[in-house]
């Protein structure tokens, strides 16, 4: 199994939609940092898990200096956006979202082993 990882830093605002009082309901930004980890059993014909590039247009080139709340159909939370990016990678099983140097999400794909 053939393993890589790619490192982003995104700046990006956001508000979050919260069924109780708080400032984060109020527009804000963040340098969020996100690690996109993706695998393969076999190489590509370009012998690559991913093209990085690919990696980097598909998440830093959509997210980066945009209000989340229009880029994205959800309420965008640390934990959403680390979803959303697995699913942009057809080879990514894990992402891992750091809005503060205290406040990380990670999402694994079901099934998927954690490493």
């Amino acid at each position: 199994m053939y393993y890589v990882e790619k490192k982003l830093e995104v700046s990006a605002s956001h508000s979050l939609k919260l069924d109780y009082p708080s400032k984060c309901s109020r527009l804000h930004g963040h340098n969020w940092q996100i690690t996109v980890f993706c695998r393969a059993s076999e190489l590509d014909a370009n012998g690559m898990v991913c093209d990085f590039a690919d990696i980097k247009r598909r998440i830093h080139g959509y997210l980066d200096h945009g209000n989340l709340n229009e880029l994205l159909p959800f309420n965008p939370t640390a934990e959403n956006i680390a979803r959303w990016c697995v699913e942009q990678i057809p080879t990514c099983y894990k992402a891992t979202v750091r809005e503060s140097e205290n406040n990380t999400a990670t999402y694994v794909k079901d099934g998927e082993a954690v490493l």
